[in-house]
């Protein structure tokens, strides 16, 4: 397994394919949401994902500050069903997390977690910001860490 972080600007087309794909499986197929998973801000994103004979089996996108929310954020988080329940997720969020402090240099970081989830983001740090709110027909927190 290989664990890649690359902007937009720098994917090539297969890891752009695989993403995607990955993407349309999780949100589209398995959470049935309908709204538009693509956005423009995906154009300004870097994109992290971990690569398993070919395939992109966990992945979530880094948005820079202010283009979400007034610190850098983390969304799109997804972990294929294949790959599910292996310790993916966490390591992902350990990695995006380095990323924000060391490559953005920033070291706070806001998001909007699924409600099943939140579990995973406070063992990492993250805190509840919100209550419940609906989003693309899903129950989500606002969470933030504070680095």
């Amino acid at each position: 397994m290989e664990w890649i972080t690359k902007h937009f600007s720098d994917l090539n087309i297969e890891e752009l394919y695989e993403i995607v794909k990955s993407r349309n499986e999780v949100f589209i197929g398995e959470q049935e949401v309908k709204e538009q998973d693509l956005d423009d801000r995906d154009k300004d994103c870097y994109h992290l994902f971990a690569m398993d004979n070919g395939r992109v089996v966990a992945y979530c996108r880094i948005l820079k500050t202010g283009v979400a929310y007034k610190d850098p954020s983390i969304g799109r988080v997804l972990v294929t069903r294949s790959h599910r329940r292996s310790g993916l997720a966490n390591k992902m969020m350990v990695k995006a997390i380095e990323f924000i402090k060391n490559e953005l240099d920033e070291d706070n970081i806001t998001l909007s977690a699924q409600e099943y989830v939140v579990n995973l983001y406070e063992g990492l740090g993250f805190r509840r910001k919100s209550e419940v709110y609906m989003e693309a027909g899903i129950p989500h927190i606002k969470m933030r860490y504070e680095g």
